[in-house]
């Protein structure tokens, strides 16, 4: 039997439906660690349990011995019932930031035209990692002249003759210009969870890096954001060399802190 492989390959026009799906879950993923912190914090946990017995007592339902073992049950459904509306209502207050979020990655310039985008610098690059037949991650480091922008796509940005077209935007070239910035982005960075123990974002995000820097002597630093939400991204940065430039958004209903870090030429030499 052959064992699989691991290897990181660059983006290919017929993944271009598995890297948008996987990039709008990469954006919602931190919804659901965010909504689980917030169910096992202490002060939450104390709310559901003084909610419930306020119920409880309103409808009379605590246990009565007179009644049998069963009635030692009772309450469960209160308590039950608590934490649901509980949940619902953390998940309400914190999806809207993420859902915001989402559909500003998704309508960014370099997801209308990925090949186009990423072939504008030498030092841009879109990469899946697989094991085998099966996909583990993907990276995208953006190196051109646009690479410090994270505006969405505007009329502005389409030529007019792409403007004329009624196929839809996905169809429409972009009328972005070629070069290299002296600081390059990384956009877009994810690994399944199943391989994150394994450290394969370690591997995927060094050779996104080295790519970056090796391609053109004009890139001199590179960025990235990040949040606590996202501890596995934070830790790969951390081990090639990145550190924290500056704090960026709060989000959620805990107003979890991102920041954006950077790893410049001299620190990756080290």
């Amino acid at each position: 039997m052959v064992e699989p492989t691991a290897r990181i390959r660059p983006f290919q026009p017929t993944d271009e439906k598995l890297v948008r799906f996987i990039i709008g879950k990469s954006c919602m993923e931190p919804l659901a660690v965010a909504n689980k912190k917030v169910y096992t914090h202490p002060l939450a946990l104390a709310l559901w349990v003084a909610l419930s017995c306020v119920v409880i007592q309103a409808v009379g339902w605590w246990p009565d011995p007179d009644f049998g073992m069963l009635r030692y049950l009772s309450p469960l459904p209160i308590f039950a019932a608590m934490a649901v509306s509980l949940m619902f209502l953390c998940d309400w207050l914190n999806r809207p930031t993420f859902e915001e979020q989402t559909q500003d990655v998704l309508r960014r310039p370099d997801l209308i035209d990925i090949p186009s985008y990423y072939s504008r610098s030498a030092s841009s690059g879109f990469w899946l990692l697989e094991y085998g037949d099966k996909f583990v991650g993907l990276i995208a480091v953006d190196a051109s002249l646009d690479s410090t922008s994270d505006k969405g796509v505007a009329s502005s940005m389409l030529s007019s003759a792409d403007v004329r077209q009624r196929a839809g935007i996905r169809q429409r070239k972009l009328a972005l210009a070629k070069g290299t910035s002296s600081v390059a982005t990384i956009r877009h960075f994810y690994v399944e969870e199943l391989y994150r123990q394994a450290g394969m974002q370690h591997d995927l995000l060094a050779h996104a890096v080295k790519h970056a820097f090796s391609y053109d002597e004009n890139v001199q630093g590179i960025r990235a954001s990040s949040s606590p939400l996202e501890p596995h991204v934070e830790e790969a940065l951390r081990n090639v060399g990145f550190r924290v430039e500056q704090k960026a958004q709060k989000r959620g209903v805990m107003r979890w802190q991102s920041s954006v870090w950077i790893l410049d030429r001299a620190g990756w030499k080290k």
